[in-house]
C-alpha cells in the first residue's frame, strides 16, 4: 500500500505527483492492468512458457553476436 503524506505547504498537485510516481515504482498500475480480467490457468501456462522461449532466444542472439 502506498503512503504519501501531504507536507506542510506543500501544493495538492505535487503530493498527487509524488503518490503517482510511488504508484509506479511500487508496480501497483502494473498489478491492477493484470488482475483487470480473469485468465484460466491454462493461459496462464502458455503465456509464462511463451516469455521463457522469449528471453532464451534473446539470450541465445546475444551470445551469438558476442562470439563472432
Amino acid at each position: 500500500m502506498v503512503n504519501v503524506r501531504v507536507r506542510d505547504g506543500e501544493p495538492i498537485e505535487e503530493a498527487i505527483r509524488r503518490f503517482k510516481r510511488e504508484c509506479e515504482r511500487n508496480g501497483v498500475m502494473q498489478e491492477i492492468k493484470k488482475r483487470e480480467f480473469y485468465k484460466p490457468p491454462s493461459v496462464l501456462k502458455k503465456e509464462k512458457l511463451a516469455e521463457t522461449k522469449r528471453k532464451i532466444h534473446r539470450k541465445m542472439l546475444k551470445d551469438s553476436r558476442w562470439s563472432r
